[in-house]
């Protein structure tokens, strides 16, 4: 993804957890706030040390990368949002890492109910 989807700064990050509107599965917690003058979505990863070393931490925010550049299109645009990984994610499969989160991204209506 290019650097404008991004949220990278810690400012950016923590205006958007203090917006306290979260939704949350098993393997992901998605923080969202809206942004209404913004041309398209902006999204943060958070992988803690919790769920492994660094080549697993890696490992799990491109294949979240990954599945939100393939969601790219249904994505809600006016938006940014962070993506947190919880200790269970690792080790599962890029089908089961697509399922859990396209599953957290529907109960946070930031993605089309047709969808997967």
């Amino acid at each position: 993804m290019r650097k404008s989807y991004r949220v990278k700064k810690e400012a950016e990050f923590q205006k958007v957890f203090e917006k306290h509107d979260s939704v949350a599965n098993r393997m992901f917690v998605v923080y969202q706030m809206d942004k209404p003058n913004q041309k398209h979505f902006r999204v943060g990863i958070s992988v803690g040390k919790k769920v492994g070393n660094a080549v697993h931490r890696n490992w799990v925010k491109r294949r979240v990368r990954q599945t939100l550049l393939e969601l790219k299109p249904d994505l809600k645009q006016d938006v940014d949002f962070l993506v947190i990984a919880r200790p269970r994610v690792d080790g599962l499969s890029m089908k089961e890492v697509k399922q859990n989160l396209v599953h957290v991204l529907k109960l946070a209506k930031l993605l089309d109910e047709g969808e997967e």
